[in-house]
C-alpha cells in the first residue's frame, strides 16, 4: 500500500505528521511507569504534544489512595491492588515491597524524581492523561478514584485516532 493510499485511509503521511507523541501505559510496574513518564516529559519539554493512555494495571499511575470496587470481586481486586502511584513495585526484585523501598532510596540518592514527582512534571508540561473507560469498568474504578488532573476518560478508539496523528507511539 502506498503512503498516499495510507494517507487517504485516514493515516497522516510521515512528512505531514505534527510533533505529537502517543503512549499507552498498560503496566503498573515502577520501572515501566517511570520510563513512560520520563519519555512523556522529555517529549513535552521538546515541544511535542503528548497523549498518555492508561489502561488496566497502568491505571495505578492515575489512582488516588482510595478503596475501589462495587461488587465482591471489585472490592477484592481493589484490596489486593490497593494504593496509588507510590505503591508501584518494580517489575523485577519486588520482594513484597522491599524492592520498591530500595529503588526509591536509590533514586533519591541519585536525585531522580519519584513517580509522583514525574507525574506532576508531566502535568505541568501539559501532557494529556487519559484513562481507559473499559478498564475502569472492569476493575470497578470510579472516576472519583482517579486524580483530579486527569484529562478525560476515553475509549480505545480515541487513543487510536490520537496515535494515527502522532510522530511516534509507544506501548509500555
Amino acid at each position: 500500500m502506498s503512503e498516499a493510499t495510507v494517507g487517504n485511509a485516514g493515516v497522516v503521511p510521515a512528512e505531514e505528521k505534527p510533533d505529537k507523541a502517543s503512549i499507552v501505559v498498560m503496566s503498573g510496574d515502577l520501572d515501566k511507569v517511570m520510563g513512560s513518564f520520563i519519555i512523556a516529559t522529555a517529549a513535552a519539554a521538546a515541544g511535542m504534544e503528548v497523549t498518555m493512555f492508561f489502561t488496566f494495571w497502568g491505571l495505578r499511575a492515575l489512582k488516588k489512595n482510595v478503596p475501589t470496587g462495587r461488587t465482591f470481586f471489585g472490592r477484592l481486586l481493589g484490596l489486593m491492588y490497593g494504593g496509588d502511584i507510590t505503591r508501584c513495585n518494580p517489575s523485577k526484585f519486588s520482594f513484597c515491597g522491599l524492592g520498591r523501598w530500595m529503588f526509591n532510596r536509590m533514586m533519591k540518592r541519585h536525585n531522580v524524581p519519584d513517580l509522583a514527582e514525574l507525574r506532576r512534571m508531566a502535568i505541568d508540561l501539559g501532557v494529556k492523561l487519559y484513562a481507559c473507560q473499559m478498564s475502569m469498568d472492569v476493575m470497578e474504578f470510579p472516576r472519583e478514584a482517579l486524580i483530579d488532573e486527569l484529562t478525560d476518560v476515553v475509549g480505545a478508539a480515541f487513543f487510536v485516532s490520537e496515535a494515527a496523528e502522532s510522530s511516534f507511539s509507544l506501548f509500555i
